[in-house]
Formats: C-alpha cells, sequence, structure tokens
C-alpha cells in the first residue's frame, strides 16, 4: 500500500467496516419478500431472530448468513490490503455499522450475528467455542438474547487461551458493547417477559 499515517489507515478500515456493517439484511430481505418494514413487525429488532417470528425459517437463515458474513467480509478484506492490526479496527467498525446504522437513523441490530463473523475472520477456533456455547444456552434456554450474552462472554478467555491477545482485548470491548446493546434483553430476561425463539410476541 502506499504511505499513509497510521491514523490514516485506522480510520479507513474503520470507515470500511463501518460500511459493510451497516447493510441491514433483515430489512432488505423481509422488504423483497413482500413482508413490510421489519422494524414494524414483532420485536422491531433487524436481526434474524425478529426474522424468524414471521415465520419464515429461510428467510431468518439467510438474515443470519448475511449479518455473519458481513463481519466476515469486513475484516478479511482489511486484513488482505492493509493487515491484521487494521483488520482488528475494521472488525470494530463492522459490528458498530451493524448497531449503528447511518441509513437507519443510528438504530440497528443487537450486533451478534456480526460479532460472530468478525470472530469468524479473526479466529475461527474462538468462533467455534462461541457456537459451542450459543448452542447449549439455547438448548437449554430457548432464549436467542441470553445465548449470545453467555457465549459473548466466552469469547475473549477463549481467544486469550489460544494465543490471541490483541484479537482478546478487541473482544472484551465487543462484548461490553453487546451487553449494553441487550440491556432491554436483559431487563425482559430478569422479569421473565423476554420472547422465547421462535415465538410471535
Amino acid at each position: 500500500m502506499p504511505p499513509f499515517s497510521d491514523i490514516g489507515w485506522d480510520l479507513t478500515a474503520l470507515a470500511f467496516g463501518y460500511l459493510v456493517g451497516s447493510i441491514p439484511f433483515g430489512i432488505v430481505f423481509t422488504r423483497l419478500a413482500g413482508l413490510g418494514d421489519l422494524r414494524a413487525l414483532g420485536s422491531g429488532n433487524i436481526g434474524a431472530t425478529n426474522v424468524l417470528r414471521t415465520g419464515n425459517r429461510a428467510l431468518a437463515a439467510a438474515t443470519l448468513i448475511g449479518d455473519v458474513l458481513k463481519g466476515t467480509l469486513a475484516v478479511s478484506v482489511a486484513e488482505l490490503v492493509l493487515g491484521r492490526d487494521f483488520a482488528l479496527v475494521a472488525g470494530l467498525g463492522a459490528v458498530l455499522g451493524h448497531l449503528f446504522p447511518l441509513w437507519l437513523g443510528f438504530k440497528g441490530g443487537k450486533g451478534v450475528a456480526t460479532y460472530l463473523g468478525v470472530l469468524i475472520g479473526l479466529a475461527w477456533p474462538a468462533a467455534l467455542v462461541f457456537a459451542g456455547v450459543w448452542l447449549l444456552t439455547a438448548a437449554i434456554s430457548r432464549y436467542s438474547s441470553l445465548s449470545g450474552l453467555v457465549a459473548s462472554v466466552s469469547v475473549p478467555v477463549a481467544l486469550y487461551a489460544l494465543g490471541y491477545p490483541a484479537e482478546s482485548l478487541l473482544f472484551v470491548m465487543l462484548t461490553v458493547i453487546v451487553w449494553a446493546k441487550h440491556a432491554e434483553n436483559i431487563r425482559r430476561l430478569a422479569s421473565d417477559t423476554e420472547p422465547k425463539i421462535g415465538a410471535r410476541p
């Protein structure tokens, strides 16, 4: 790459990740399927869990895959073009883009799928840990939000244990952001009013 300041490349990676992460697959797919604005359905969230509440499992799966892959794409392209350090910045941008997309008035999803996509792109063995914890928690509780929260806590520990210290620090930050974004879900879980997987509120 041509000479450029580190701050300049950091901002470039962050902006690239943000733009990729802000693609609202849930809204795009539900509109194409003639289901209207996803934000007016179910919980109002733009992610796969709310798409599943429309009853269309294929559409929910497509949304999940899209939201995961945009995180993976952001970090993979950034690493290929700019290097590993800037891939971490792009990963942060991708999650922020999903959570606060410009096109939707900065009101996006909860970030778990894109969080996982970034993890796959940076350290896929840790992504297997995340998936295993998520599946186990979901099987026991039937709560998607709780599963994502529990699985996210395991990620920084898994990354550090697997020899990814810089990535572990990034995911400490991302985990805190994801938990903050789930504040309402946490309140509903505490009051036993959180919808379970597949439920239609």
